[in-house]
């Protein structure tokens, strides 16, 4: 049986557009949907007022949140198969318990409540940088977020934390039928001698790409793939591609232990900053070692 993919609904604009990107995903891949909403309302029962003589206005709102977005996923396609649940958990820990059985988490890239100058909510960023499998904020343009651009680009990294990632992209290259963009990024180090020349991290930089695609490659024959290597910062490199992507993805790599953010600069500027949705894909979870 297919894991679902979950959705965190709060009612807001950004899980709205969640939930319509989700349901077009879920569709692709043959998943079922579950559509997700953390309440805490049964903390402050005694502070909220009732609708009626058993339905306290915070469960009343928490069940018509999932409801309405429940009915919304239906008229975007009915064939898709939707459930629905309130848990009794603030929005991140219910999103991260729910990972635990799910093919990906979905949430918009700000919730509910959340400043309209935050690049992204903070539910957004700590199920992002916790969770145990990939995670896909939703943001960026209409393009990307209709999928019109036919094109993953994918910000490859080391086999340590790459690999996993790798074969998402491609697997989601190959069921959209669309390019894969793979980009390495080089820089000389700062404390190089100039007689090297920028060639060799050029081409030490094509080389490692190459190592990171093969087996995706040989899985996958029927994607299109343009690997890349460029010059400079990676995170500038991949928010700049991300405005001609429909979906850029990026591996992470999560510590058993480590409460707290869990993955560098790129995943973070790219959760900011893209055009499009990014995925993060956690590499296997390793053991950090005793002080």
């Amino acid at each position: 049986m297919e894991l679902p993919l979950v959705v965190g609904v709060d009612g807001s604009d950004g899980s709205l557009t969640a939930v319509d990107w989700a349901v077009d995903e879920a569709a692709r891949h043959g998943l079922p949907l579950r559509l997700v909403h953390g309440s805490l309302w049964e903390r402050y029962e005694v502070r909220t007022p009732s609708v009626g003589p058993d339905r306290p206005a915070g469960q009343v709102m928490a069940d018509h949140i999932v409801a309405s977005a429940a009915e919304r996923a239906g008229r975007r396609n009915p064939d898709v198969k939707v459930s629905t649940d309130v848990l009794p958990a603030d929005a991140a820990d219910a999103l991260l318990r729910e990972g635990n059985n799910a093919t990906a988490l979905v949430t918009g890239s700000r919730g509910r409540g959340e400043l309209k100058g935050l690049l992204l909510g903070s539910v957004g960023l700590a199920v992002a940088a916790r969770a145990h499998c990939p995670v896909i904020v939703v943001r960026g343009d209409k393009a990307g977020l209709a999928g019109t651009h036919q094109r993953i680009l994918l910000g490859a990294g080391t086999p340590a934390t790459g690999e996993e990632a790798t074969c998402f992209a491609f697997r989601e290259a190959e069921t959209r039928g669309c390019v894969l963009d793979a980009v390495r990024a080089w820089r000389r180090p700062a404390h190089e001698s100039t007689g090297v020349p920028d060639r060799y991290h050029e081409e030490r930089a094509r080389s490692e790409l190459g190592d990171l695609l093969r087996d995706a490659v040989a899985e996958h024959p029927r994607v299109r793939v343009r690997p890349a290597a460029v010059e400079g910062p990676a995170r500038k490199a991949l928010v700049h591609r991300s405005a001609a992507a429909d979906l850029v993805v990026v591996g992470a790599r999560r510590r058993q232990g480590h409460f707290g953010l869990q993955f560098g600069t790129v995943a973070h500027t790219l959760l900011h900053h893209a055009e499009c949705p990014v995925a993060v894909v956690p590499q296997r979870v390793w053991q950090e070692p005793a002080p």
